[in-house]
């Protein structure tokens, strides 16, 4: 397959993935953000993916979002979500992938193990942390609420997107096992 093909096709493959996980159903925390199982697609896209096509990948998901596709859990969609207490979460997606994807790309990756490991640290830093100063930034800037607030509110998402980060790990671990040459961070 062609380079361009190959990339067209795994950037809407991974932005349909991200689709798939919106059907598990949401957690809704008094917050306003619900927990999803979306971030995980986010962090696999850019470990998998590395930066340019995981950054594509989530471009083209929060596109078809925009234009009223009810992608997010709970059948959500719209450009109203972009105003609402997880609007900096879901502006935070598309960094966090990039980032993900470039601290995957720097990290060894010359063994299934280390590659998982690399994975790990790449879901923590760009699906976690990114993600989370995008959303208190969302938070107090959408929810009005203040930094304390918003910081002390977004530790509640920290413990599973800690095992998203593993299962992020896992499945970068199975995937260079099974495809050794897979080029993880592009």
């Amino acid at each position: 397959m062609h380079t361009s093909s190959l990339s067209i096709a795994l950037v809407s493959l991974f932005a349909a993935l991200i689709a798939v996980f919106g059907l598990i159903p949401k957690i809704d925390l008094p917050l306003g953000v619900p927990i999803t199982l979306q971030t995980l697609g986010v962090m696999l896209a850019g470990c998998m993916l590395g930066p340019k096509r995981a950054l594509q990948a989530l471009l083209l998901f929060l596109a078809a979002v925009a234009l009223g596709l009810p992608l997010l859990s709970g059948g959500r969609g719209g450009l109203g979500v972009f105003f609402s207490p997880a609007s900096g979460y879901l502006v935070g997606w598309p960094v966090g992938a990039f980032v993900a994807g470039w601290v995957m790309a720097v990290l060894p990756k010359h063994s299934p193990r280390s590659s998982a490991i690399s994975a790990f640290i790449a879901s923590a830093v760009g699906g976690l942390l990114v993600v989370h100063v995008f959303g208190v930034v969302g938070l107090v800037n959408i929810a009005n609420l203040s930094w304390e607030q918003a910081i002390m509110g977004t530790l509640v998402f920290v413990p599973g997107d800690l095992i998203k980060c593993a299962l992020c790990a896992t499945v970068v671990h199975t995937v260079a096992r099974g495809l050794p040459d897979w080029r993880f961070g592009g």
